[in-house]
């Protein structure tokens, strides 16, 4: 069992994002607790109002939702009746048995798994705090109802430990949902829990959900005016479909209110920086000959790799995303060795990988290719391919009339 804990900034986003999927027939609420009524008497603002009348109580406490998500093996098959057994045990065991909490089946994942509904306000008005409950409680709950309920343990479940994101937002598929409540759920994960210092960081994971945000071409309008859009990618990484104003979805994810959040991942990125260069470093022992290696040895880490190239199809960047503390980095920004050209240089090869459209990896090719490295500093811009086609403005030099002297 893997169990994941996210703390919403609004409890009404977490409960409209189970109930849609209960609403579309992806997901059935199997058991509720300490509410007024039973669920199957609740309709969804007897749900809310019963959440909200507790968040009252404190008018203080800056986070008061818990979402967990319990995640169990593919060969697990598991009754509703077992699974609300297993929540309500983990429950008991994190400290949340007298909240009020919902219980969802999600059944729109190639995984058995469960999301846990509740608010962190007491009756009499504190907060529990969940500073650490991850490590302090919510792992040695999962360890023990691993035990009693023979489940299979989250150690030989790599499957489910290597997912990144998988969990509270889903990969988008464009045409199969409704493009802005899609955008908005990945938003609404991604925003407050992961720590990026810029918008191409930021684009580093959206694009695991096919979501990119865009600031438009740099002499067109929406850039003059600051503005923001977010749109859906295909399974090519284009955009697709119609674009949605970040100002038309909920938190209201602009450029302005992102600003803010990047200038405090700045600091606390920092802190994280050693984990992601230990992690590279451990990936760098194995001694990989190609860059395609690495890039399996770092998967293994929980670190997924973008790589940047340019019009011309060269590798000019790679980003580190670690999907288990949560942070993005530059190869260039955890230190001059670790970008792509340092990295080459360490595996004693200059011939990077070719990508697709889509910045996957493809096969080496069996004849041997030669590519001179692009590894300009490109985090201004928005999109990670670089159009090399323009000269910037200013080198661009005026010719001389030569004068004639006849």
């Amino acid at each position: 069992m893997v169990a994941r804990i996210t703390i919403p900034g609004r409890l009404l986003d977490a409960l409209n994002y189970n109930e849609k999927k209960v609403q579309r027939g992806v997901a059935e609420l199997i058991g509720d607790a300490n509410f007024l009524l039973p669920s199957s008497k609740m309709n969804f603002y007897h749900k809310l109002e019963g959440f909200e009348q507790r968040n009252s109580l404190n008018g203080r406490a800056a986070t008061k939702t818990l979402h967990v998500s319990l995640n169990f093996d593919p060969s697990e098959n598991l009754t509703d009746e077992t699974l609300k057994n297993i929540a309500d045990d983990y429950m008991l065991r994190i400290g949340f048995n007298d909240q009020p909490y919902l219980i969802y089946r999600h059944k729109d994942a190639g995984h058995p798994h469960i999301h846990i509904l509740s608010t962190t306000i007491r009756a009499d008005g504190t907060r529990i705090n969940t500073h650490n409950i991850g490590r302090n409680q919510s792992e040695p709950a999962r360890k023990a109802i691993e035990a009693k309920y023979k489940l299979v343990q989250a150690s030989a479940n790599k499957s489910l430990q290597q997912q990144p994101l998988a969990i509270n937002a889903e990969k988008i598929q464009y045409g199969k949902s409704e493009t802005r409540r899609s955008i908005a759920n990945v938003l609404l994960q991604v925003i407050p829990s992961w720590n990026y210092a810029s918008l191409p960081e930021l684009n580093a994971i959206l694009k695991q959900y096919n979501v990119v945000a865009d600031r438009g071409k740099e002499d067109g309008f929406i850039y003059s005016k600051k503005g923001l859009q977010y749109k859906v990618l295909d399974k090519d990484g284009n955009p697709v479909g119609v674009p949605i104003k970040a100002s038309s979805l909920p938190d209201k994810p602009t450029l302005n209110n992102l600003q803010q959040k990047l200038d405090k991942n700045k600091l606390s990125k920092e802190k994280l920086k050693p984990l992601v260069k230990y992690k590279v470093d451990e990936a760098l022992l194995t001694k990989p000959h190609t860059l395609q290696e690495l890039i399996a040895q770092l998967s293994k880490r929980n670190i997924k790799t973008v790589l940047r190239q340019n019009a011309e199809g060269r590798i000019y960047g790679i980003t580190f995303v670690d999907t288990q503390c949560k942070a993005v980095f530059n190869g260039s920004d955890v230190g001059k060795e670790y970008s792509i050209n340092g990295l080459l240089k360490q595996m004693n090869t200059s011939t990077p990988v070719p990508l697709n459209k889509n910045n996957n990896i493809q096969p080496v090719p069996s004849i041997k290719q030669q590519h001179d490295l692009s590894v300009a500093i490109l985090d201004d811009l928005l999109m990670p391919i670089a159009d090399n086609s323009l000269t910037p403005y200013l080198l661009k030099k005026k010719k001389r009339k030569k004068k004639n002297h006849s």
